[in-house]
């Protein structure tokens, strides 16, 4: 049987898999009738932990794809809005200097091929999941539960390795892999990101191009490592900022914070061993040096200020002797083998295949019905604080609760009642002892919060309308957002968008959502701030309604997160709706249609 172009192919619809395709370590496979592939040299003594070889020496059996010239090439369609840090610019880029100029009839024309998707991904960091392309503003999909009802996290992220030479095309290779995906949640991390501080000396040699940049020394390997751990178990991390042209970090760290898919990029991927057990998948990306060459002149010049005479001085002096003596020997510890970067469709096409497989295998089912029946008639937990029902509080919960209150009404007794729920809660924050003098000149025995600051984090949208009262009682408090909406087709919450203070690992977090049904939402809330170093004792979980399933479903999860509520339901419905229940907050308050059923979840199907 031939294929379109005349190539031999076998009988079946796609390539057969070698039966360790599916391990997640060491897989490898042949794909058989495409020949041609180079031969690779022998892996230096330099490192010594590499793998042998089946056969005892030579070259191991990897995956080499090659894409024949009569077939087009895809063009490498630009990714915005990913999670990454320092990522280097493999070609494409406008020049400002005349000697770049000259330099771009010297790379290889790229051929109109299937068009870019639209959908790819979005980012895994504190600002809004967006993805902005040429012709409009994407909000793309929100992410999926990682962790069980237990709050821990199941299964780790898939992490991808690619390695290569430098100006190889691996940052191109990776936004290639992103949008064909088509998966949410993916970060995009940058070796060039861990560069490690340079001394004076070293600043001035790395002026004069006498810097070897191209060495496993020049990089934080422990910082590199510590980072991907962490973006593994789902947490966030704060990622160093490079500037190529002082040779030096920023003073801003971005931050990053864990996805389904994490793909680690750079020169030096394969360099060590601990490293190396932290990737799921390694891919190597292959390009000629004189492409390679050609892509670094035009990058150092037009991006980083750099002269020619310096750009070729330092290939000469650092950039090829590294690439022979550490980079290419690293191709045999690859699981995959990308000849000519970008242009090779096919491996990208079966590097997506492998990939979407894997993530099906980790998927997390997440059941709602089941945290329903898994707490029945289990007293209240000791961590729940309920406004004490005084004639007042109950008369404003009747108000609230009645179908015909109007919309004023309804507001100016919710405002009341989140007032006094949030001077209620601020009892349990830690104070301690103090002593000031009144002006009688007395001194007075009193009390002084304990804590480093407040921050207020409301689960959009129904959450923000607690933030005013927070205000009022807390000066200077910090607010941070979060959306959560429920997927209609799986049930599962999703994790929309995050934006929350700069170090907030050290504060008292008061977690705001108006009311709590399945505790969907609220368990993710609270599994984003622990992602985020927030200790559990330290999160107050303030709603003016919950049901008892909402209550412990939380409290099982974290037994030491503090829940204050100014009532608790006993029932919810077959549609987890809160019974007698308050309707739905968030369009009785802002004054939007409510939801056909009338429950009492958020517009969009927002998840509490």
């Amino acid at each position: 049987m031939l294929s379109a172009c005349g190539l031999p192919r076998a009988p079946c619809s796609g390539p057969e898999l070698h039966p360790q395709w599916g391990s997640h370590r060491g897989w490898t496979h042949v794909l058989q009738g495409l020949s041609g592939a180079p031969p690779v040299p022998e892996l230096s003594s330099r490192l010594p932990w590499t793998r042998p070889s089946a056969a005892g020496a030579g070259f191991q059996p990897s995956l080499f794809l090659r894409q024949w010239p009569e077939l087009p090439c895809a063009p490498a369609c630009p990714v915005l809005g990913l999670s990454s840090a320092q990522t280097e610019q493999d070609s494409g880029n406008t020049l400002t200097s005349s000697s770049a100029e000259s330099l771009d009839r010297l790379l290889p024309p790229v051929g109109a091929g299937r068009s870019p998707r639209k959908r790819t991904t979005s980012q895994c960091k504190s600002e809004p999941p967006l993805l902005r392309t040429s012709k409009r503003t994407i909000y793309t999909a929100g992410r999926p539960p990682w962790y069980n009802e237990h709050g821990t996290q199941s299964k780790e992220a898939f992490a991808i390795g690619l390695g290569g030479g430098s100006a190889s095309g691996k940052t191109t290779v990776a936004r290639m892999i992103i949008e064909a995906l088509d998966v949410p949640w993916v970060v995009l991390l940058s070796m060039d990101s861990f560069y490690k501080v340079l001394t004076r000396q070293q600043q001035e040699q790395a002026a004069h191009n006498n810097f070897n940049f191209d060495h496993p020394d020049a990089f934080d390997f422990d910082l590199i490592i510590s980072t991907l751990k962490k973006l593994k178990q789902g947490k966030s991390v704060k990622v160093p900022i490079y500037d190529f042209t002082t040779h030096s970090r920023k003073k801003d760290w971005k931050t990053l914070y864990g996805a389904n898919v994490i793909i680690f990029e750079g020169i030096m991927a394969f360099a060590d061993k601990t490293l190396l057990e932290l990737l799921d998948m390694k891919i190597f990306v292959d390009t000629d040096s004189d492409i390679r060459l050609v892509r670094r002149l035009r990058r150092d010049i037009s991006e980083r200020g750099r002269d020619i005479e310096g750009v070729i001085k330092q290939y000469n002096k650092f950039v090829k002797p590294a690439f022979d003596q550490y980079i290419q020997p690293t191709m045999r510890l690859a699981d995959i083998v990308v000849p000519r970067g970008s242009g090779n469709t096919v491996a990208i096409d079966l590097i997506v295949q492998h990939v979407h497989s894997q993530l099906e295998e980790r998927k997390l089912r997440w059941d709602v019905a089941a945290l329903a029946s898994a707490h029945q008639c289990h007293p209240l937990p000791q961590t729940l604080s309920v406004l004490k029902s005084t004639p007042q509080v109950r008369g404003m919960h009747t108000i609230i609760r009645d179908r015909e209150t109007s919309r004023d009404e309804f507001i100016f007794y919710s405002k009341r009642l989140m007032r006094l729920l949030i001077e209620h809660a601020l009892s349990f924050l830690p104070f301690q002892d103090c002593v000031v003098q009144t002006p009688q000149g007395q001194d007075y025995a009193g009390k002084c919060y304990a804590g480093k600051q407040i921050t207020g984090v409301s689960i959009l949208r129904a959450g923000e309308t607690m933030e005013p009262a927070l205000r009022a009682v807390c000066k200077d408090v910090r607010i941070g957002t979060i959306l959560i909406q429920t997927n209609q087709l799986t049930g599962e919450p999703e994790l929309h968008y995050l934006r929350l203070p700069k170090d907030i690992s050290d504060d008292h977090v008061i977690l705001m959502d108006c009311t709590v049904s399945t505790g969907a939402a609220a368990m993710m809330a609270v599994r984003v701030l622990l992602d985020h170093d927030v200790p559990e004792d330290k999160i107050f979980l303030l709603s003016l309604l919950m049901a008892e399933m909402g209550v412990h479903s939380v409290a099982y999860a974290f037994p030491r997160v503090r829940i204050i509520t100014t009532a608790v339901d006993k029932r919810v419905n077959d549609l987890f709706r809160i019974i007698p229940g308050i309707g739905n907050f968030g369009d009785r308050y802002f004054g939007t249609d409510a939801v056909p059923d009338g429950s009492d979840e958020e517009e969009g199907g927002s998840a509490s």
